[in-house]
Formats: C-alpha cells, structure tokens, sequence
C-alpha cells in the first residue's frame, strides 16, 4: 500500500513539474505552429524517451556518481546550457526565415523528421538538473529499495506523463488559429523563443 501511495503522489509531483514552462515546452510549441503537428509529435516522442532515460538513470544511481565527480555533473551542466545557447541564437538569427512547414514526402520530410528528433531529444538530456530532481522526489516519496517491476512503473509514470503533456501542447499549437497566429508574427515570436531560450541556457549553465 506504501508503495502505490508513493507511486501516485511520485505521478502527481511530476506531472506537475512536466506541466511548467521550461525549454522542452517552448520547443515543442514552437514545432507545433512552425512545421506541423506530425512534426510536434515526434518532438514529443523524442521527449518522452529523454525523460525515460534521465528516470532509469536516476534509478540506477547516476545521481550518486556526480555528487562523487561533481566535475561530471557541472561539464554536463555546462555544456546542456551551451547547447541551450546555440539553439537560441539559431532562432534569433534565422527569425522569418526558411519554411513554415516541414517538407512534404520523401528523403527531405524524413530527414527533416529526423532532425526535429534529435533536436527535441538533445533537449531533454541537455539539462543534468533533471535528474536530481528525480533522485529527490524519488526519495521523498518512493520506498528506498524497489523491485525490478516497480522501477519499471516509476520509468513508464515518467514516459506517460512526458507524452500525454507534451501531446496536449503540440495540439494545441498545432490548431489552425495558432498557425495563422504564428505566420503573422513570426519574426518576433521565433526572436522571442530563441531569446527564452539563451536565458534558460545561461541559467542552466550559470546556476549553482
């Protein structure tokens, strides 16, 4: 009973973090209105599998390894911000530019669907805060030694938290009024995406 009280409150204090604003969420909105809702999508699948992954290493106590080699936790930390960094002034700097969309059909839209991936999924693994956050509330709330079959229930609380979300945003975004919305204010939204961007790189990078 310990356990499913722990794993529901687990599922509640995550949802929640899931659900404020953060880079994952300013990617996939900015997908979702710039290219297509297929391509939201796979943003979300992207995230969804970084978080699953930042859950099982916690599990497996990665968090214990950089509080021993802090100097792991902090290259990582650093370069999470600079990666951060980049796709900021990325945006800013081809603010209106290129395609709305994403290509139709062929070796362009699969590659481009690729790219989004890749990009969504760097994302998500380039903030090592991520994990504490889970070492933390996996202690507060979960029992200390887990079984395989519950380990396993944490990981997919985490994937069907991060999927159904990030889901809903790309919906959302992907709505025919927030398209027309995008296309008439394209320039100074993708400025301002890829400012909000740099500033959670640079907090990422520079916070202690």
């Amino acid at each position: 009973m310990d356990l499913t009280y722990g794993l529901i409150g687990f599922a509640i204090a995550h949802m929640l973090a899931v659900a404020s604003p953060g880079p994952s969420f300013v990617l996939v909105a900015q997908v979702a209105a710039s290219r297509s809702r297929a391509a939201a999508l796979v943003a979300t699948a992207a995230l969804t599998l970084g978080a699953a992954l930042w859950a099982a290493a916690a599990l497996f106590g990665l968090q214990t390894l950089f509080k021993q080699a802090d100097w792991l936790y902090l290259a990582l930390r650093i370069g999470g911000g600079l990666y951060l960094l980049w796709l900021g002034y990325q945006l800013i700097r081809h603010a209106g530019k290129g395609e709305l969309s994403a290509p139709a059909g062929g070796e362009r839209s699969a590659a481009d669907m690729r790219g989004v991936f890749w990009k969504a999924l760097l994302v998500q693994l380039s903030n090592p805060k991520v994990i504490v956050f889970f070492g933390g509330i996996m202690a507060a709330l979960l029992p200390r030694d887990l079984s395989p079959q519950a380990a396993a229930m944490v990981v997919m609380i985490v994937a069907f938290n991060e999927f159904v979300w990030y889901a809903l945003v790309s919906l959302l975004f992907s709505g025919g009024r927030a398209r027309r919305f995008y296309r008439g204010a394209r320039v100074w939204i993708e400025r301002l995406t890829g400012g909000v961007l740099a500033i959670l790189g640079l907090r990422l990078a520079l916070d202690r």
